[in-house]
């Protein structure tokens, strides 16, 4: 398939990830999100985005609370109600220590400057450090918690409210499934990691062992990498980038479970999760030439895990369940152009 025919393709099968902003469709909780500039990058750099290994990566750990303040005020792209969506950029922490600069610590500070007085934000919804994409807040603890429980019951019921978009190092056979493992977290050199847990125990359940679920669904494929769509059915820390590797085929940037899929005479197999410890992901030099990318900018590569969509409760109970979309990041794209991803 020739770049103008991918990229038709693209631009009409994802048109709601390249747009300007987030789109609310059928929302029970207001209309059609209106338009808003998106965070810029902390790059100085004005070249064309081709030029650029990872345009639009905002560094928020080079940023003050002011600084950061303004540019999640620049990421929010719906308030209806007291309801507010902003797009996440990708390493920003929603939670953390005492006296580090995540979501959560400065959400007191963005409540004022969206004029919302002593109405205070909380997060209902939010993708961890690593992802980019959809956090929805609520400024009303009653719509949160009438949210928390639609979420809660949609995963008893094993249907998926969030779809992410990743892109993979390999693509997954089949090229559509489940992935159903149990996961635990062990703590290694500093750093909490899920690790697989073969026929846990009750003792194991009791102990923190967690079984999770996951579909995935391949969109695209080109150059010997997959653009996935992912929806989690449980929630655990890392756990759809523990399901990718598990699949033998890593998400770009994911410097921590990578390192799990080795590769002998062509053919990838599992090291054991226990004793692996996570590195800088490593691309073969075809991959790399592809993405235009030094080996040492590897290390900079953002996770290319995006949460692209959330659905949420029609307003009535009667009513279906309204969505919320979000565009993915500049970096995201750039990718998709480099390896001409095309429809399988």
């Amino acid at each position: 398939m020739g770049p103008l025919r991918v990229w038709r393709w693209i631009s009409e099968t994802w048109r709601p990830w390249f747009g300007a902003g987030v789109r609310r469709r059928d929302a029970g909780f207001g209309t059609e999100a209106r338009s808003r500039p998106q965070p810029q990058a902390s790059s100085k750099s004005k070249g064309p985005v081709e030029d650029q290994p990872f345009p639009g990566l905002l560094r928020t750990e080079n940023l003050g609370v002011e600084e950061l303040v303004d540019v999640l005020k620049a990421a929010v792209v719906d308030q209806k109600g007291p309801l507010v969506t902003l797009s996440k950029p990708q390493g920003l922490p929603v939670t953390g220590r005492p006296g580090e600069l995540t979501l959560l610590s400065v959400l007191p500070q963005l409540s004022q400057a969206l004029g919302l007085g002593h109405r205070e934000l909380q997060v209902v919804r939010a993708p961890g450090k690593e992802a980019s994409g959809l956090v929805l807040l609520s400024s009303c603890p009653q719509t949160a918690s009438r949210l928390q429980k639609f979420f809660a019951h949609s995963r008893r019921s094993q249907r998926p409210t969030a779809t992410y978009c990743a892109i993979t190092d390999g693509i997954p056979e089949p090229s559509e499934g489940t992935v159903s493992v149990a996961l635990k977290l062990e703590r290694v050199d500093g750093i909490d990691l899920a690790v697989p847990v073969a026929s846990p125990s009750r003792k194991d359940i009791l102990e923190g062992v967690k079984k999770t679920l996951s579909h995935f669904h391949v969109m695209a494929t080109g150059c010997g990498c997959a653009l996935v769509q992912l929806q989690p059915l449980t929630v655990f820390p890392s756990q759809l980038q523990v399901h990718m590797a598990l699949q033998l085929c890593p998400v770009f940037g994911d410097h921590t479970y990578a390192a799990r899929v080795g590769t002998v005479l062509g053919q990838r197999f599992l090291w054991p999760a226990t004793t692996t410890k996570p590195q800088t992901q490593v691309l073969d030099e075809a991959l790399l030439k592809r993405l235009r990318l030094s080996p040492s900018q590897v290390a900079q590569m953002p996770l290319h895990l995006h949460l692209q969509r959330l659905l949420l409760p029609g307003t009535r109970s009667r009513d279906p369940p309204s969505e919320l979309l979000a565009p993915v990041p500049s970096y995201f794209s750039r990718t998709l152009q480099c390896l001409r991803l095309s429809q399988k």
